[in-house]
């Protein structure tokens, strides 16, 4: 394997690999002050994902694992695009997992979202409402960072010593101006807060403490995020949609084929144990055999046929055969 990669798609955590990360090209260097708070560790939800008996299954070729550490390499974003099943969320959480970057920050996207969502909220009838209530008590009013909360990438763009993780799911679902919208934030690793930066004149205002997407607080000063190092930013795209091309020159961008063969059976060994793979290869045939119009179905299909089967009717072959064939149908609701 090349001695350049990085994340090289093994499925086992080694923390100390992202430490051979070189430094950025000069125009990704970022100038933030690093914070000392810790990353949050690995939660529930990556390990799930990833399967709990063996890790995360392998990257799909030479060619994905090349992609994946160009982005790593020059704090690029990775636009990954593939049918729906093929492993586009997975991955950031792949990615996070072996490397050992903490938390996944995930921000899935819908028809109705903005970017200020993902970066940051503020609650201001919430703090017009508890000023009444000072007033009343005759008390000081709370600090205003009681009232802002950092999204996703608002968070992911904290200047932290190594890169956070942030997943952008299916950006293709978003409204037109979305993506354009990103290009700002992508290129310059920063945003401001205009709540904050009114109040950083007035004293002991120039540093406040807010809460973060995944539940810390820390401290922005000067009403500005200005990230040290560049998260890694996994968007992924069903393909509903183009995007503009000043955004893609931004990314880096890999299409994930669903996956089969080698990279079926290890996904199976990892949320099923190992052997698992060879215990149901009735399934797996049945699953990667194209119907007539040649759809490839999506991973989840074959992984609860496997479940359910395991649980209900593992000794009771048609009856395995039945179930499975209503648990992998078409997903065309037309046909049956």
């Amino acid at each position: 394997m090349d001695d350049w990669l990085i994340y090289r798609g093994v499925g086992e955590p080694d923390p100390d690999r992202i430490d051979t990360l070189p430094p950025p090209p000069p125009w990704r260097a970022f100038s933030g002050e690093p914070l000392p708070d810790p990353v949050p560790p690995i939660d529930a939800s990556s390990t799930r994902r990833l399967g709990s008996r063996v890790g995360a299954p392998p990257a799909q070729d030479a060619r994905a694992l090349d992609l994946v550490n160009a982005a790593l390499y020059l704090r690029r974003p990775l636009l990954v695009t593939g049918e729906p099943g093929s492993g586009k969320s997975t991955l950031a959480h792949s990615v996070s997992y072996e490397l050992g970057l903490g938390r996944v920050l995930q921000w899935p996207v819908v028809s109705r979202t903005e970017l200020k969502d993902g970066l940051y909220t503020y609650d201001a009838i919430g703090r017009l409402q508890d000023a009444q209530l000072a007033e009343r008590e005759r008390r000081e009013p709370d600090d205003i960072g009681r009232y802002i909360r950092l999204g996703p990438l608002g968070t992911a763009l904290l200047p932290t010593r190594r890169p956070r993780v942030l997943l952008i799911d299916e950006l293709d679902k978003s409204d037109i101006d979305l993506p354009n919208d990103l290009l700002n934030v992508v290129e310059e690793g920063e945003f401001a807060l205009p709540e904050l930066e009114r109040a950083a004149d007035r004293p002991g205002q120039g540093e406040v403490r807010v809460l973060t997407h995944d539940g810390r607080r820390v401290p922005v000063r000067d009403g500005r995020v200005r990230c040290h190092a560049f998260p890694f930013v996994v968007m992924t795209s069903n393909g509903e949609r183009d995007f503009p091309a000043p955004l893609l020159r931004r990314c880096i961008h890999l299409h994930l084929d669903p996956p089969r063969d080698e990279r079926l059976a290890a996904m199976v060994q990892a949320h099923f144990g190992a052997g698992a793979d060879e215990g149901n290869l009735d399934l797996i045939g049945r699953f990667t055999s194209e119907d007539g119009d040649g759809e490839l179905r999506p991973t989840d299909q074959l992984l609860n046929a496997i479940y359910l089967t395991q649980h209900t009717v593992r000794t009771d072959p048609t009856r395995r055969e039945e179930i499975a064939g209503l648990l992998m149908r078409p997903l065309d609701h037309r046909r049956r």
